[in-house]
């Protein structure tokens, strides 16, 4: 049996939008399925404010998730075609990251995550256009300033930034001049969140400003039978593709395989931060779903043969799975 990637990398027009519709339905499917779990607060005073609207209902909240997923997946389809992080045109890494989204109750009603998910993929855009560009301290500034802004959302993120200065070297953009940028772009965010909290406020609490809670180990017992299969799953699927998309670097250009080195980093950051602060290991998820989605795409998308066509066809049927268990773990 020979099975083939190449419609669904490719689709057409009304089959692009019946696998968007299908994707929708994963969401809804998993809403009545599941006991979504709660957001987790920020315990910012302002952002909370900021974000109490969109959690008037479970159902609006997730309506409201669901519009900026659909964001989300149309921003991310944006940065791999600007920037050819797969050198071919597909449609794998908006419907995988959708696939994911819809099966992962647990970001439906984090609509700060998403939220700064958002903010998260926006400073992607410039810190993408730095490449060889020891000059480029307007992208830095940007690029730092936006991850500083996601993470008055979700405080941990702001370790992402370290992560980018490894990135300015891999993109050989990194000097004074762009290090020092960065900075300044990190600290305006939170310059200004502290100057709006003491002006609406009347106060600054400096022990509520930056809130971390880290909870290093946890108790395998505790973690739910369909969850632990689940997120295994998509680690082995995760290393397989890795293991493809390096045998495939030497066809890349150097930009590209720069790009995908840095993905490859920022994911692994991203499950480290999940796994310390565990409290708030839900908001992670949808970064680390789209970084996966983007990675996995690449030899999906380039290695159009019965292995990885079988591998994307386990990845969609634990996904069903994972969704048809919350309706018996309720």
């Amino acid at each position: 049996m020979k099975v083939s990637l190449k419609n669904i990398t490719v689709p057409s027009i009304p089959l692009a939008v019946l696998l968007v519709l299908a994707c929708i339905g994963l969401w809804f499917a998993t809403f009545l399925g599941a006991q979504l779990a709660a957001t987790h607060g920020t315990q910012n005073t302002i952002v909370d404010s900021m974000l109490s609207f969109l959690s008037l209902s479970t159902l609006l909240s997730n309506l409201i998730s669901l519009g900026l997923t659909l964001l989300n997946a149309f921003l991310l389809a944006q940065i791999n075609n600007r920037f050819t992080i797969i050198r071919s045109r597909t449609f794998l890494p908006v419907l995988i990251f959708l696939v994911l989204m819809g099966s992962m109750s647990e970001t439906h009603l984090a609509n700060g995550s998403l939220l700064a998910l958002t903010i998260f993929i926006l400073s992607m855009f410039y810190l993408f256009r730095m490449a060889r560009d020891r000059n480029a301290s307007e992208q830095a500034f940007m690029g730092s300033f936006l991850i500083s802004l996601s993470s008055i959302i979700i405080n941990p993120l702001i370790f992402i930034i370290p992560v980018c200065w490894i990135g300015f070297m891999m993109f050989q953009s990194f000097s004074l001049r762009t290090f020092l940028a960065s900075i300044f772009g990190t600290i305006s965010p939170w310059i200004i969140y502290i100057s709006g909290e003491a002006m609406f406020m009347g106060k600054i609490d400096v022990s509520n400003i930056f809130i971390l809670h880290p909870a290093i180990g946890f108790n395998p017992a505790t973690i739910p039978l369909p969850e632990v299969i689940y997120f295994g799953t998509l680690l082995v699927i995760f290393i397989i593709c890795t293991i493809g998309m390096f045998s495939l670097s030497n066809n890349d250009a150097i930009h590209t395989r720069n790009k995908l080195n840095f993905m490859l980093l920022l994911i692994i950051t991203l499950i480290i931060l999940a796994s310390i602060f565990q409290s708030q290991h839900s908001s992670f998820l949808p970064l680390i779903a789209l970084t996966f989605a983007l990675l996995v795409s690449h030899p999906f998308t380039l290695k159009q043969n019965n292995f990885y066509g079988i591998i994307f066809l386990i990845f969609c049927a634990i996904n069903i799975a994972y969704i048809i268990s919350k309706f018996i773990y309720i």
